[in-house]
């Protein structure tokens, strides 16, 4: 976390936290959800424009994933000064590139190993690393096939709407 956040903390510690303005999808952008946006429907609804606008600012993106983290309650959040700002997740906290020795980084820029692979009943692939759990971006799932063909990894049949509960995050800290 910065400096300049913790100081904004101790300098006002009750600011109300914020819910449903911020987004991450499943390819690891991040989205604005203004209140036109939160009406048009649920960021994991599939409602057409209820994601919102894709942040290109990329000292403003850096600046969130520096204070990006979650609470006791699995709840991912971006730290912005004394507010947090709870983050309404399409399918995980993390979404995952794969180099080309298999190494996992998160969209956040954060290394990680990998502990387990899980394949949901949709083909979709997640890693659990040490950085934690999340969704493998759909371009490196080639990757993923090649490290399951070298038996690096074994992958687990899971169901995606039992991961929150199994590994402990939130989807929706604003319907929850």
């Amino acid at each position: 976390m910065d400096d300049i956040v913790r100081q904004a903390m101790t300098k006002w510690p009750n600011v109300p936290d914020c819910f449903g303005w911020l987004g991450l999808d499943s390819r690891g952008q991040w989205h604005m959800r203004d209140d036109r946006v939160q009406h048009l429907g649920a960021f994991q609804s599939g409602q057409a424009g209820a994601k919102g606008s894709v942040l290109r600012h990329e000292k403003l993106i850096d600046f969130i994933h520096r204070n990006y983290d979650a609470d006791v309650q699995g709840r991912w959040f971006f730290q912005n000064g004394p507010q947090r700002v709870y983050i309404e997740l399409e399918v995980a906290p993390y979404i995952w590139r794969l180099s080309e020795s298999f190494e996992p980084t998160a969209h956040t820029g954060q290394a990680a190993q990998v502990i387990a692979c899980l394949v949901d009943e949709a083909g979709r692939v997640y890693l659990k690393t040490t950085a934690g759990f999340g969704l493998v971006h759909t371009l490196d799932v080639a990757l993923v096939a090649e490290a399951i063909e070298k038996n690096l990894w074994i992958p687990e049949d899971c169901l995606s709407r039992e991961l929150p509960e199994r590994f402990g995050f939130v989807i929706s800290p604003q319907q929850g």
